[in-house]
Parts: C-alpha cells; sequence; structure tokens
C-alpha cells in the first residue's frame, strides 16, 4: 500500500503504557483471548502529504520506533516526520527522547507545541538537552487558531479539560482537501468542553474520541477518579441522542489494556458497534 494524496495513518490505538502493558498478568493480556493481532501501540495518528513527501505525527509516545517503521511502509518522507504534542503525559512526548544523540541524534526536528508545553520541555531535562543540542526545534501554537501544515492541510489545537499538571491539554482538528477529522485522546469528561463535542463531532468526517475505560468494572479496588476519562458506556448514552449519521462518526481511541473493547469480538465491541461507533484499527487510512 502507498499512500497517493493527503491523508492520515492511525499509528496506535493503545492508552499510555501500550498492548500488552508491562507487568500485567490477568486474562486482558495473558489469556487465551487477548489480542491475537499482535501488540498495540500509544494513540497515535500521522498526517501524510505525497506531495512534498512530509510527514507530521500527533504525539511522539514511547512506541515511536515501531510506529516510524509502520509510518515508513505506507508514506515514506525525506526527513523525520515532525510532531504535535498533545500534552505532558507519558505516553504522548516521551518517544522525543529518540531523536537524541544517543539514538537518531536528529536535526531540528520541529515540535509543535502550546505554551505551557513548550515551558516544560524548556525547563526539565532530558528534553531541554534535545534542544539545546538541536535535535529538536520548539515550534509555538495558539489554541483556537488554524495553521497550515502543507498547501490544503489545515490543523486547528483546541482546549481540552484534562489532568493538566505539567502542561495544558490539547485536540487536533485536521482538515484536508477532502474530509475533515478530530483527534481527541484525553479528556476527564465531555461536560466542560467548548465547543461542545456534539458540535466538534457534527464539523468533521470522523471523530476519534478517548474511549480508555469502557465502564467502571475494569479496575477492581482503583478509585477511577483519580485518572478521569468518559467511560465509553457514559458516552454512549450521551450520544444516543445524535442522528445515526453523527454516530457513525465515532472511533474510539485511547484504550486501556484493561478495556474490553481492546477485543474485536468482545460483547463490549459488538455493543459499541451497535450504538454506530467503532474502534479504530491500528493501521487505518484516512483520505483527507
Amino acid at each position: 500500500m502507498s499512500i497517493l494524496s493527503p491523508s492520515a495513518v492511525v499509528l496506535g490505538t493503545a492508552q499510555d503504557g501500550g498492548y500488552p502493558q508491562a507487568g500485567c498478568r490477568e486474562s486482558c493480556c495473558t489469556g487465551p483471548d487477548s489480542l491475537p493481532e499482535g501488540p498495540l501501540y500509544c494513540s497515535s495518528l500521522a498526517i501524510c502529504d505525497p506531495a512534498s513527501k512530509k510527514r507530521w505525527i500527533i504525539d511522539c509516545t514511547p512506541s515511536f520506533p515501531r510506529q516510524l517503521a509502520l509510518l515508513d511502509g505506507v508514506a515514506p518522507g525525506q526527513a523525520l516526520p515532525a510532531f504535535l504534542l498533545t500534552h505532558a503525559h507519558i505516553g504522548h512526548y516521551t518517544g522525543l527522547t529518540q531523536l537524541g544523540r544517543e539514538v537518531l541524534n536528529a536535526r531540528e526536528v520541529d515540535v509543535f507545541t502550546l505554551e505551557r508545553m513548550q515551558e516544560f520541555l524548556e525547563n526539565n531535562l532530558p528534553w531541554k538537552e534535545l534542544i539545546a543540542d538541536g535535535n529538536i526545534k520548539l515550534r509555538p501554537m495558539e489554541a483556537n487558531r488554524e495553521f497550515e501544515l502543507a498547501p490544503g492541510i489545515r490543523v486547528t489545537p483546541l482546549l481540552v479539560p484534562h489532568r493538566d499538571e505539567y502542561s495544558e491539554t490539547t485536540c487536533f482538528l485536521v482538515e484536508g482537501p477532502k474530509s475533515s477529522l478530530l483527534w481527541l485522546p484525553d479528556i476527564d469528561g465531555w461536560e466542560e468542553l467548548s465547543p461542545s463535542i456534539e458540535e466538534l463531532i457534527s464539523r468533521v468526517d470522523i471523530a476519534f474520541l478517548d474511549g480508555t475505560f469502557f465502564n467502571a468494572d475494569e479496575l477492581p479496588g482503583r478509585d477511577l477518579s483519580s485518572i478521569s476519562h468518559p467511560f465509553i458506556e457514559t458516552s454512549i448514552a450521551r450520544f444516543s441522542r445524535l442522528p445515526a449519521v453523527q454516530r457513525e462518526k465515532i472511533r474510539f481511541i485511547h484504550l486501556n489494556h484493561s478495556n474490553p473493547a481492546i477485543l474485536p469480538a468482545s460483547p463490549a465491541t459488538k455493543r459499541i458497534e451497535q450504538a454506530g461507533h467503532l474502534i479504530a484499527r491500528q493501521g487505518d487510512l484516512i483520505e483527507l
């Protein structure tokens, strides 16, 4: 497969720890029903412009080496991709270490950030060393302000309510010549988002949304309020009020290893599909 027009590629659909998750000895990761297709990488999306052979990746995850190989297989580029970062939780930026002198020793790879994320990278090791050594070059973004990646490909960062201990959190609207998408891997809940999630869904052709946990039963004994995400069950109930044409746009991403919807044949996945939604799949290709 080779990409011939502006496109997006799903490079991963799992939560920050990937799947299977390190140290998990439960049936979700080791049992006979665990995912037969193999590992899932941390949630990430590539944006590709074959005319210029440029690529951009939303988030630089711990899975970056394997994700780069996946991307090179479908959209080879003349240089390393640039990055657009959502926030400072480990599954979304720590792959930047691969750009340092110990591995790729990259030269001024563009890393697009909002203000607090920029300050975090500039003031903490090893990230500020990557800047000082010229491995990465920080490029500022502004919330709610659209900018052009390449002719016909535009991106808008939008602020998202999330646990912002180290940086703000953003999602991205991506618009191409033929279609548009929303990439929103992390949010505390839908209620405080502005514009509303329903409005954002109406503005795009595909909406990739936070599906970290299916329901509260996944992690017995753990207070899920301390790791806030909207349960997929909650999202299904909320979005049931939408017309079918809107519900069909939704694809859940950022699935925790405990989430039964990781398994394509699970009752949880079937319930999602019956509601009119989908689980995004690693390698999915979207023409923009």
